[in-house]
């Protein structure tokens, strides 16, 4: 395990593959951390550099005091990145580590030479429905929350099989202070024209069953991308890494390869 100290948070992060190899970096989403691409990063390629890090107040990165903005989440990236010497890398983000993907490519194409948004869009919900969670998670706490979010995230088949506690757990186990601050993050962001305006290469992933970003919403945010691609998985909600890791590293695979990377 690693962790890269960048002045006002410490991240936790992994690389595993080639050290010299081309690099790939992946995102997680909101009360995850960077397993949720286990399954993925398993089939990759051996031929490349990947690196997963865990968000700030997630997994075993620190956890500052919210709020916390869309700006500090791309700088932690971006000063990772710095850190570690990635240039030119694919970045993987999924739902806002796909906002993350966006905001650090506008900001850093030095960093990035094309982008992979996963379960995502310019902009998620509204202020006042992620408004309206935090008040949730203050009055009640995460575990009320968790069962909806389940059911967001994945299918009826998927959440009837033993290993949806070890999801519902993590989810859980996230700290108060990290989803509240993270939520306060998505609600102030609307990449709408700053997504518009980028030219790189971009994948945009969406699932059948996803109730937090559905495929229109994933679609009509590709649609910003010139040339972006847009794929559906069927069969998976909202963490498609986790449900249908075989399509998800396949057509990963396929876009790398793709764009000679």
């Amino acid at each position: 395990m690693h962790m890269a100290d960048l002045g006002d948070v410490a991240l936790h992060w992994r690389e595993d593959g080639a050290p010299s190899g081309p690099p790939v970096v992946f995102a997680n989403a909101l009360a995850t951390d960077f397993r949720i691409w286990d399954d993925v990063v398993a089939r990759l390629p051996a031929r490349f550099r990947v690196i997963r890090y865990d968000m700030r107040g997630h997994g075993l990165s620190d956890c500052p005091p919210p709020p916390y903005s869309m700006g500090a989440l791309v700088r932690d990236a971006e000063q990772l990145l710095d850190r570690l010497g990635v240039k030119d890398c694919v970045f993987v983000g999924l739902s806002v580590g796909g906002m993350v993907a966006q905001g650090l490519a506008a900001k850093r194409l030095d960093l990035v030479r094309a982008l992979v948004l996963s379960n995502t869009a310019a902009k998620i919900g509204t202020r006042e429905t992620w408004e309206e969670r935090v008040a949730a998670v203050g009055t009640s706490g995460i575990e009320a929350l968790a069962d909806g979010t389940m059911e967001k995230w994945f299918t009826r088949a998927f959440r009837a099989t033993p290993e949806l506690r070890l999801w519902r757990n993590m989810v859980t186990r996230t700290p108060a202070e990290g989803y509240v601050g993270t939520c306060q993050a998505i609600a102030g962001t609307d990449f709408y024209t700053t997504t518009a305006a980028l030219t790189l290469p971009t994948l945009a992933i969406a699932c059948s069953e996803d109730g937090s970003t559905p495929p229109d919403l994933v679609r009509e945010t590709a649609q910003l991308v010139k040339g972006s691609e847009f794929h559906l998985i069927r069969g998976a909600g909202h963490i498609a890494p986790v449900e249908q890791p075989d399509a998800y590293a396949a057509r990963l695979t396929e876009f790398l390869a793709a764009i000679g990377h």
